[in-house]
């Protein structure tokens, strides 16, 4: 299956054929600041780093993507399904500095220009998701927590639009060497899709879970066209190389940070 995720310099691009107006994408670690390890191009304020290597870094990815960091917005993530409508007021929320506003928010969506929605990952999963008619575009994060409650569901009732033109492009994210335990295994099967299509057992107590997968199943289940879905082949867990991986360095590695904007 040929990859959908075009790379550059510090990050991926995903160039949607439907959309020329759009700005899609997700850092690499390499070619930075940071010591996670060396040179890395960590993008989380929230991590033992120097601000200064992640404001360098913030520069270097506006430069690249011609888009002015005064645009962008970062919400403080915490694994959950609450999602936020944000507009020109936030711009700049959280990016010289973390505050308490966009708290506890894991996905984000505007209908406005001018824009960026920024988010940080190392293994969870990011959806960027865009209209075709009316300008709307969001982001979210799906770890096995926002996998689990359904945050795709959230943002989908959350678009003030018809579902049959709404676009879903699934990122770099853990493969099915991510695994679970019996209890998560359990929450999962309770999910109105199935089961057995994205997850494994491995062992006693233990079950591989393809996260894209299930974000995928997730989104058809509520109305968006499997057409209509871009999934990439990345696996941040075996290409450590390319990217950060919380489970495999356990936890002691940086963050990609993944965007989309519309100009």
């Amino acid at each position: 299956m040929k990859e959908i995720f075009n790379q550059h310099n510090h990050y991926l691009s995903y160039e949607a054929d439907d959309r020329n107006d759009l700005t899609i994408g997700i850092t690499t670690r390499q070619g930075g600041y940071s010591p996670y390890p060396e040179n890395a191009f960590n993008m989380a304020r929230y991590i033992n780093d120097d601000p200064d290597n992640i404001s360098k870094h913030q520069q270097i990815l506006a430069n690249e993507i011609n888009f002015s960091c005064d645009n962008w917005v970062f919400p403080i993530q915490t694994h959950e399904n609450k999602v936020r409508e944000v507009s020109s007021k936030d711009k700049g929320t959280n990016i010289n500095a973390l505050t308490e506003e966009l708290h506890g928010i894991d996905g984000l969506y505007t209908y406005e220009s001018d824009l960026l929605l920024t988010m940080c990952f190392a293994d969870c999963v990011p959806i960027y998701l865009y209209d075709t008619q009316n300008g709307y575009i969001g982001l979210c994060h799906a770890g096995w927590r926002g996998t689990h409650s359904q945050i795709i569901k959230e943002m989908i009732e959350q678009y003030n639009g018809d579902v049959s033109n709404l676009r879903v492009v699934i990122g770099p994210s853990t493969s099915d060497s991510y695994e679970i335990n019996e209890d998560i295994y359990q929450k999962f099967k309770t999910l109105p899709i199935d089961s057995e299509a994205y997850i494994v057992q491995r062992g006693q107590d233990r079950y591989a879970i393809d996260l894209k997968q299930a974000n995928e199943l997730l989104a058809i289940h509520y109305g968006v066209n499997p057409e209509h879905i871009v999934k990439t082949n990345h696996c941040t867990a075996s290409e450590t190389d390319l990217f950060f991986s919380y489970r495999v360095e356990k936890g002691q590695t940086g963050r990609m940070l993944a965007f989309i904007g519309r100009k």
